[in-house]
């Protein structure tokens, strides 16, 4: 299916599309479960990229302590998590923007381009992450993790939130950018024109077998549409 094209609106992955944090998410949720629990939890050994928070919380919680977390639980994990992330990802000498992206946003952005965020993280985790790159300026709202455990249903969300800036808004007008076969899953789920980007975990070769839209090597190829 061709899109030729300019979105109405973008909505972009945090991370490993917009920017690789070092391993600050990582030790921030360890670092939680061990304030909160006694144990340095390792979200690698329960999780795989592309999982939204409350994925990876809950899986976590239930791989180290054998039982589900109960919702007061999980709030006590997501307030000591942010609380370290927002002070580790200043400090994570691995963190940086990835190739492409600011110009990308730029460029999408002088073409009157509506950019929103749709990340499964939690929003004040996918803001944080943003914080050194000094991306959060592009971008007009998003959905998130927060807003659903469901990767799918939270990029719907966004795409009801876009509609209401751009009332005859149709799906189709919609570009999900992400870098996990996941993105383009809930891209499509949702209606959506799904771009993936090998910039993360996954090559354009495994990518590709999603199906996305469109494939980049990295955000300095030319976006399509523009």
């Amino acid at each position: 299916m061709e899109h030729t094209t300019k979105p109405v609106v973008v909505l972009f992955d945090v991370d490993e599309t917009l920017v690789h944090t070092g391993g600050s998410g990582a030790r921030s949720w360890k670092a939680a479960f061990d304030q909160l629990y006694g144990i340095p939890a390792d979200i690698g050994a329960h999780t795989s990229a592309g999982e939204t928070d409350p994925e990876v919380a809950r899986a976590t919680f239930k791989g180290v302590l054998h039982r589900e977390p109960s919702d007061d639980e999980l709030d006590r994990l997501y307030a000591h998590y942010l609380l370290h992330l927002a002070d580790d990802i200043g400090t994570s000498e691995g963190y940086k923007v990835l190739p492409g992206a600011e110009q990308t946003l730029l460029n999408l952005g002088q073409a009157g381009v509506v950019l929103a965020l749709v990340s499964g993280a939690m929003e004040g985790a996918a803001r944080t992450k943003l914080i050194p790159a000094n991306l959060n300026r592009f971008f007009l709202f998003g959905a998130y993790g927060s807003d659903s455990a469901d990767r799918a249903e939270l990029t719907g969300i966004a795409i009801e939130k876009a509609s209401r800036l751009h009332a005859d808004l149709a799906p189709g007008q919609v570009f999900v950018v992400g870098d996990t076969p996941r993105d383009v899953e809930a891209a499509h789920a949702a209606g959506a024109v799904a771009v993936g980007v090998a910039s993360g975990h996954y090559s354009i070769d495994e990518l590709s077998a999603a199906g996305p839209d469109y494939v980049l090597g990295s955000l300095q190829e030319p976006f399509p549409g523009l």
